[in-house]
């Protein structure tokens, strides 16, 4: 097993940081954006957006794809880290968002750390562009 895989994935979002950082608390805007493929149901979400909250993510694909997560960071409008358990993630799992004023917009870079193998990270690199591709779309 190998558990120092990370990936990196940007997006270039025409809003300001601190409307595409708050989508990322509000769980409603959540539902709109965080399924990783477009065939995915909408996703039951709740949260505590606060650090040391928690938040549930129920992705809806032919069965229930549970998620879950504690806030470490919430540094409005620039940065936000959780903890990402899933049945593929590992125990200590953790996605960190930065978000950067850049031509008019927001650049997001997201960054997921530890994976148990390559197809994982790979499957999880997808997921995680199509969820910055779709909050763009939602940001438009």
């Amino acid at each position: 097993m190998t558990t120092d895989l990370s990936l990196k994935v940007t997006q270039q979002i025409a809003a300001p940081p601190e409307r595409v950082f708050d989508a990322w608390l509000d769980p409603r805007m959540l539902t709109k954006f965080i399924t990783p493929d477009p065939g995915f149901a909408e996703p039951e979400v709740s949260n505590d957006p606060r650090e040391g909250g928690r938040f549930d993510i129920i992705m809806k694909a032919d069965r229930d794809l549970p998620h879950w997560g504690i806030y470490k960071v919430i540094d409005r409008p620039k940065r936000l880290v959780f903890t990402w358990v899933s049945e593929w993630s590992l125990e200590d799992s953790v996605v960190t968002l930065t978000f950067a004023p850049k031509d008019g917009g927001t650049e997001v870079t997201l960054v997921h750390e530890r994976f148990k193998n390559e197809e994982i990270r790979d499957n999880h690199e997808r997921g995680w562009g199509s969820i910055l591709a779709r909050l763009k779309a939602e940001m438009s």
